[in-house]
């Protein structure tokens, strides 16, 4: 049975990740310095796969987080379907539990399986499921692309997964993820599984 592939990462650091601040769909945010030196670990540890593709959101801090591939040639594709949740009023602004008690009313009212409400101003999980579903069949049916690298975005990624792997939107933050932190997932023709759960063995010993 032939498998396919999918190499799913998060975008690198961000000068809004590190001061905790809301990036969404609405801020193009480039990488940091830090940023930088993942995408680059990232990419020294993988530049030998044979990857048939590379995917990414439109936006620069996902890109930027692949460059080498593209670079090296591999073809890629950018497509608003893997953009970050639009999070709306909450864009640009910080967060902690004290400071922003209605982000974390948000995240609980989708945990509690309202996942059709939007965030102010913003998106639900139900809108960037459906804004998804265009990415994910052209995953399926693009049996030629048999090792894919994708590029997105924290909350998108946990929709994207909840959504590929058949669980509610509720459970959607079952899936962790760190910036460039790997998901490696396979699909028989019927449906995905997860084999590699959040790796991170190309920061060496950076996390251990």
């Amino acid at each position: 049975m032939t498998v396919k592939k999918v190499y799913l990462i998060r975008h690198g650091q961000t000068d809004y990740n590190l001061q905790n601040i809301v990036q969404g769909s609405g801020v193009d945010a480039p990488l940091n310095a830090t940023g930088h030196w993942q995408a680059e670990q990232f990419y020294k540890h993988y530049r030998d796969f044979p990857f048939d593709k590379v995917y990414t959101s439109v936006l620069q801090r996902a890109q930027q987080s692949v460059a080498g591939f593209i670079n090296d040639g591999i073809p890629h594709e950018a497509f608003v379907g893997l953009n970050e949740i639009n999070w709306g009023s909450r864009e640009g602004t910080k967060i902690t539990l004290e400071e922003d008690k209605y982000y974390h009313d948000m995240i609980a009212t989708w945990q509690a399986g309202n996942t059709h409400i939007p965030i102010a101003g913003g998106e639900s999980p139900e809108d960037v499921a459906r804004r998804q579903v265009s990415v994910i069949e052209m995953l399926k049916n693009r049996p030629e692309e048999k090792n894919v690298l994708v590029c997105m975005h924290g909350r998108a990624m946990r929709v994207f997964l909840a959504q590929i792997l058949n669980y509610p939107l509720r459970c959607m933050d079952t899936f962790e993820h760190k910036n460039l932190g790997l998901y490696v997932l396979h699909y028989t023709g019927s449906f995905f599984r997860v084999a590699e759960y959040l790796n991170l063995e190309h920061f060496e010993e950076k996390y251990a």
